[in-house]
């Protein structure tokens, strides 16, 4: 069974909810759209307080080359545009609308034909999915538009499709290959044109059977994308850890995986393609996971983007008493959020309740050097070494060591027998470093 090779760990799976059918979220009573939902700058707002918008009506343009689009989720009116708590912890633009209603731009094709034939060229997609404020939905939030678009003299050889959803509890990937696998390969065709590519792989675990079996039976019509079972390891959806696994090819260190002539996209964003160029609808929802091991009804929740995280726990049966902790996203690479007001964005994969006594740290201990963290570490690291250079404030001997090259994982974390908070330190070493290094380029 293919894998790679370097490190990788295997905690609990959980997936609780993989039977779960998705479910369409009811609309909230208002919606909080950020203005930046994507790796690269910040869009600026194209609408005023007290405008009245509708479902698809573009609200913010991203105007520069690394930005994003962002449309209405919904229907009503604009009531401000003020800086919201986020995910994060900060306050940022966000356009709040009270919900009134659902009127759709007459534009967007609601019928659930599926449209598989494809007629525009490669050109159009990529503008398509420019226009309709596409990224990827694998947590990065890259806008999918400057993917496509290769540099001069770079030739893509695989269109790899990341269905592999290694992340314990979460399986929003899962229910959509599942339930929407046809429109999926459609949207996979569509990268390939767009990319000018021959071969497409589709790299799934073997923890999810159903799934590999529906597309490779949807895939028998189309020889040029190939489904690949891969070995049950954590963090098998990296994008590195994926090439490697699918091509046997090794992405060199600060490189990004063009350089080995390939280009990944996740399972969602390839649904979002097709929902773009297909039928001229922006990335205005997407399927999140709401699950917990104390949670009534754990689900997979058709959301539109800007709806409360409130909503989706009561949706799901209300907030547990013994709660210690939401996060955003899965146990090992999420962000406990401080408030339920936050609202689901386009990165949002999973909400997931953590019971109080699983959600806290022990005080950590002295490492005792036991090597388990580089033993395990997907990059080839020394996350010991890393933390202890950013805790420090060592950003210049952080940089030499790699730090960047860390794919924030947890992995080190989740094996250190003493508890050391090492993707901690090592996240903040990152985020000072690459404003050592961005701030040395301006020079």
């Amino acid at each position: 069974m293919r894998t790679f090779k370097i490190g990788g760990v295997h905690p609990p799976e959980l997936k609780l909810s993989a039977d779960r059918e998705i479910e369409l979220l009811p609309l909230p009573a208002k919606v909080i759209i950020p203005l930046s939902q994507s790796l690269g700058a910040p869009s600026r707002a194209a609408i005023q307080k007290g405008d009245l918008v509708k479902v698809g009506q573009l609200i913010a343009k991203g105007e520069s080359f690394i930005s994003s689009n962002v449309h209405s989720s919904v229907s009503g009116k604009v009531t401000r545009i003020d800086d919201v708590m986020d995910s994060s912890g900060y306050r940022r633009p966000a356009v709040l609308i009270d919900v009134e209603g659902d009127e759709w731009e007459e534009s967007i094709d609601r019928s659930p034909d599926l449209k598989s034939e494809i007629t525009a060229s490669s050109e159009e997609i990529i503008r398509k999915i420019y226009d309709m404020g596409v990224v990827g939905l694998g947590g990065a939030t890259f806008p999918s538009h400057v993917k496509l678009r290769l540099p001069e003299g770079k030739k893509a050889e695989y269109l790899l499709i990341n269905g592999v959803e290694c992340e314990p509890y979460l399986t929003a990937d899962h229910r959509v290959m599942l339930e929407q696998g046809e429109e999926v390969i459609t949207g996979i065709r569509l990268l390939m044109r767009a990319l000018a590519v021959e071969k497409a792989f589709i790299g799934i675990e073997n923890n999810k059977p159903d799934a590999i079996h529906h597309l490779q039976q949807l895939c028998i019509p189309f020889p040029e994308i190939e489904v690949v079972p891969l070995k049950v390891k954590y963090p098998q959806g990296g994008e590195k850890q994926l090439i490697k696994a699918v091509t046997g090819r090794e992405t060199p260190s600060g490189k990004l995986p063009l350089e080995v002539g390939c280009v990944v996209q996740n399972v969602g964003t390839a649904l979002a393609v097709y929902e773009a160029v297909q039928k001229n609808k922006p990335l205005i929802d997407r399927v999140v996971t709401v699950t917990g091991k104390k949670l009534d009804r754990p689900s997979n929740l058709r959301v539109r983007i800007g709806t409360p995280v409130g909503n989706l726990i009561e949706y799901a049966g209300g907030l547990p008493e013994d709660t210690g902790k939401v996060i955003s996203g899965g146990p090992m690479m999420g962000k406990a959020l401080s408030s339920l007001d936050v609202p689901v964005v386009k990165g949002t994969s999973g909400i997931l309740l953590m019971p109080g006594i699983e959600s806290k740290r022990a005080a950590p201990l002295n490492c005792i050097r036991c090597g388990r963290c580089v033993t395990v570490c997907p990059m080839g690291l020394e996350p010991i070494l890393l933390a202890q250079l950013s805790e420090n404030f060592l950003f210049e001997k952080a940089e030499k060591e790699r730090i960047m090259d860390c794919i924030e994982c947890g992995s080190c974390q989740y094996t250190c027998p003493a508890g050391r908070p090492l993707l901690d330190y090592i996240r903040l070493g990152k985020n000072k470093t690459g404003i050592m290094i961005r701030n040395r380029g301006k020079k």
